[in-house]
């Protein structure tokens, strides 16, 4: 028997995300069967009706695959148990509902042998509290025969001070390997394959170096407004919300050396050697090394702040001292409101080191492209000459898309990481060392944005490619930034 109980269960994301994955699961038959679906929240409500409003998000964001009969099949291993998690009596009384559910479906084992994956979607200050409550009702300890695994949404802190206080927390409950942070970057098809692109393929692997690449972007770009969010980026920023996770993620999975085995320890700790190899930034050069912008109208936001320097664009700089990428700028940039949304890298490689064609090649370098969404594929740009003409050379393009190229939807990032949570494998999850370490990158550039000793955030346009600064900035390098909306 295995157990999921959702913290938060009436919120945006169980009934957007972590209950359509379920369901395609289900459908898949990966799931562990038998399985319990417990929902835990505030609002009273028994669990017909909390089936029947998981029902209609189900229907909407499983829309391609949802079906009554195959609902009707997956509904019966949903509960709801109202509960608040300031409450400790709560808690107790959710441990005794949880052992009843779990002795009525395993087939004569006692109650407590299930296994428990306890999923914190709630807001980020009840982290600690929901940890330090299922500790204190018993419902944290392992044995021989059942596992406690405890899933916490980002953000995981706001600082490298607050991360390190949460790990303290929640370490005095769970131990480190029942921990599973989640990044749902980390779940998509497009940054695992970056693994497979690199250490699967011959090709790449001798020229993925400082000796022939000149630099890395990684771009993620939204062009959705904050709206309704803004109280909560008035207290983060772009920063907070993409550079500390998202964007530091996908640059360990570029950046990385290969492990000896595809397994959780070795996979992470070649991460955590990337971070910690990243060039400290002392907050006096985050002027130099990073640019911020704001669009135009995010200031009548309800719940920003009219005077507001909050930036919803950044744009920064990076070194990695290794042997692999000394002195090779890795350019991260992030926005909300822009021409498109996007998540991709480009690996711009270095000029040949004598050209004999003059200038006919205008100056253009290879690249790859590596597109994660939504047009999710691969294309790399070579010169070629151009037929009929004396030696002319132009840029052409090699094209790999995946739905092109595989059948059925891509699946949602969610659908894997909640399937790994279950079976045990951290490989796609951060450890406590990785979360502080990207902290120690982020914090001095925040600080700096904090002081005011930068310059005040620039305004630029919704539907824009960012503030005019951010292209006078990389240009400033001898780089320019490679925008491409969805084509791949």
């Amino acid at each position: 028997m295995h157990t999921i109980v959702i913290f938060g269960a009436s919120g945006d994301l169980t009934g957007r995300k972590l209950i359509p994955a379920l369901y395609n699961l289900f459908l898949k038959k990966r799931l562990p069967l038998p399985l319990n679906i417990v929902g835990f929240a505030r609002t009273a409500m028994e669990s017909g009706a909390w089936r029947d409003k998981l029902r209609e998000s189900a229907g909407k964001f499983a829309s391609g695959v949802f079906t009554e009969e195959n609902w009707k099949a997956f509904a019966p291993m949903i509960h709801y148990h109202s509960g608040d998690i300031n409450d400790a009596g709560s808690f107790k009384a959710l441990g005794q509902n949880l052992d009843r559910l779990e002795a009525a479906g395993s087939e004569g084992k006692s109650a407590g042998e299930s296994h428990r994956l306890y999923y914190l979607a709630t807001a980020p200050e009840f982290y600690a509290k929901a940890a330090a409550q299922l500790g204190a009702a018993g419902l944290a300890e392992e044995q021989a025969d059942r596992t406690r695994r405890i899933v916490i949404e980002k953000p995981f802190g706001r600082d490298s001070d607050s991360a390190a206080a949460l790990n303290d927390a929640i370490h005095s409950v769970f131990n480190e390997s029942q921990m599973y942070r989640i990044d749902h970057y980390l779940g998509k098809e497009t940054v695992n394959n970056i693994l497979v692109l690199r250490f699967a393929n011959a090709i790449f692997e001798p020229v993925w170096n400082r000796n022939y690449i000149d630099g890395i972007q990684i771009t993620a770009n939204e062009d959705i407004l904050v709206g309704r969010r803004a109280p909560y980026y008035e207290n983060a920023g772009v920063l907070r919300d993409m550079f500390q996770n998202h964007l530091l993620q996908i640059l360990t999975f570029v950046a990385m050396e290969p492990p000896a085995r595809f397994r959780a320890k070795e996979i992470r700790d070649e991460k955590v050697k990337i971070l910690q190899s990243i060039r400290a930034m002392p907050s006096e050069e985050a002027a130099v090394n990073s640019v911020r912008g704001q669009y135009r109208s995010y200031r009548d936001e309800e719940g920003a702040a009219k005077d507001s320097q909050t930036a919803t664009y950044g744009a920064v700089r990076l070194f990695i001292d290794n042997w692999r990428w000394k002195d090779v700028p890795v350019y991260l940039r992030s926005g909300k409101g822009m021409s498109c949304r996007t998540t991709q890298i480009v690996i711009n490689f270095r000029q040949p080191p004598h050209s004999m064609f003059g200038g006919s090649a205008g100056g253009a370098v290879n690249r790859l492209l590596l597109q994660l969404q939504p047009a999710e594929g691969i294309q790399l740009h070579f010169m070629t000459k151009i037929p009929d003409s004396d030696m002319m050379l132009r840029m052409s393009e090699l094209n790999f898309n995946f739905k092109n190229s595989f059948r059925g939807e891509m699946p949602d990032s969610y659908e894997r990481l909640l399937l790994d949570a279950l079976n045990g494998d951290a490989s796609l999850f951060a450890r406590n060392d990785e979360v502080e370490a990207a902290w120690r990158i982020i914090d001095p550039i925040q600080k700096a944005w904090d002081s005011g000793n930068v310059q005040p955030v620039e305004f630029y346009e919704t539907g824009s490619t960012g503030p005019a600064q951010a292209a006078r900035w990389i240009e400033s390098f001898g780089q320019s930034w490679f925008d491409l909306c969805p084509s791949v």
